[in-house]
């Protein structure tokens, strides 16, 4: 596996002062098998400006039926993050992606409060469909929450998640900020998207936060009892932000966050369940304007002998400068190189997340515009141009 360069003093100076440049991007395969049309679809979620002011922030999660469960910030006033007025809210599809559920507010507060920034896990033993996001009491945003982790605190972010068990049609909330945040902590949300469970059962999600000094960590919170308890693994950074995690198929968990220290992605590996982490480092492939991404391994069920089993996709903007030039890249190795890549649009573009179908095609919902649509798109390796070697 190639070794991912530490971030160095020296590197971020040069990315500073403009001494760097993006690399080549990696040559793309043909679109085409030999005798299969490619596939390739779209279908917009919600457009800015009807119903609400903005949409923003999408997530997406594939239940054990198929079913598709997709989820997002309803910005109502403005495009402004929490604090404001905010809902999340969830669409469901059974029709791998095509056709989709009126918009069902799963989160709605009143009173000049807010929840955004949602994240979905499922639970591949139980079904439960998780749905993690802040919430936010009047006036407290990331860069205004205070210390403390009380659950009746009205100036700390909370660290709140909401679930279902039946398949995304009606949801229940619940509190962990007691159990997640450190007191000293300040600001935390969870990184949107999606968590990841691995092949032992244990669900992970990701989180990120400020400590008072203002440095920016990344931590994975933990559940090995289906969701019943929640428990906080040990911060790794600084210079982190929004991140995700992958389950290698040798048992490791990689981590992958956005940061403002560099142009490139930062790396990380846990061999104990995403408890701990190593030190972050860059990884040159991975060009990145700070902009939340996605990471997942293409067949989970592949067993580790298998060639397929090291494949792994990841959607970012692939930029050093703005967010535009969405693309869907494939790694045949767990992340040591990136030789695959597709853009999904050259233009404005922003967040996006993962998810693989039933049928064995993708699904990525993602900002486009880039805050005027949350679209869904469904493609396959056809499209794609997986070329990795089979075995």
């Amino acid at each position: 596996m190639k070794a991912a360069r530490p971030v160095t003093l020296a590197t971020l100076l040069a990315v500073g002062a403009g001494l760097l440049t993006a690399p080549a991007a990696p040559a793309v395969p043909p679109h085409r098998a030999p005798g299969r049309p490619a596939l390739y679809e779209t279908t917009d979620l919600a457009v800015s400006g009807q119903g609400a002011h903005t949409y923003r922030i999408p997530a997406l999660a594939t239940l054990p039926d198929g079913t598709l469960v997709a989820a997002y910030d309803r910005r109502n006033d403005s495009a402004a993050d929490l604090p404001g007025n905010v809902d999340v809210m969830v669409r469901r599809s059974t029709d791998q992606g095509r056709t989709w559920s009126a918009a069902q507010a799963a989160v709605d507060y009143d009173g000049g409060v807010g929840a955004g920034d949602p994240s979905l896990l499922v639970d591949r033993t139980t079904g439960r469909v998780f749905l993690f996001h802040a919430y936010a009491p009047k006036g407290v945003g990331f860069g205004s929450a205070g210390a403390g982790n009380a659950h009746d605190s009205r100036t700390v972010l909370h660290t709140d998640y909401s679930y279902s068990d039946d398949d995304g049609r009606s949801w229940r909330s619940r509190r962990i900020t007691h159990d997640l945040k450190d007191p000293s902590w300040r600001g935390i949300f969870a990184s949107s998207g999606a968590g990841s469970q691995l092949a032992g059962g244990r669900l992970l999600q990701q989180y990120a936060f400020r400590k008072a000094d203002g440095s920016m960590w990344a931590a994975s919170a933990y559940s090995d009892d289906h969701g019943a308890s929640w428990r906080m693994g040990t911060p790794v950074g600084p210079l982190m932000d929004e991140n995700k995690t992958v389950e290698l198929a040798d048992g490791r968990v990689m981590l992958n966050s956005r940061t403002s220290s560099t142009t490139r992605r930062l790396v990380a590996h846990s061999r104990d369940g995403g408890l701990t982490y190593s030190a972050p480092s860059a990884d040159d492939e991975l060009v990145d304007p700070a902009n939340n991404a996605s990471i997942l391994r293409y067949d989970p069920t592949a067993p580790p002998h298998r060639a397929r089993a090291h494949w792994l996709l990841f959607s970012n903007t692939a930029s050093t400068g703005a967010r535009e030039n969405l693309t869907v890249r494939a790694s045949c190795d767990d992340g040591g190189s990136w030789p695959i890549a597709r853009s999904v649009t050259l233009g404005p573009a922003a967040y996006s997340t993962l998810t693989r179908l039933k049928d064995g095609t993708f699904g990525l919902l993602h900002e486009s515009g880039p805050y005027r649509k949350i679209t869904f798109a469904r493609f396959d390796d056809a499209w794609l141009g997986m070329n990795c070697p089979a075995g």
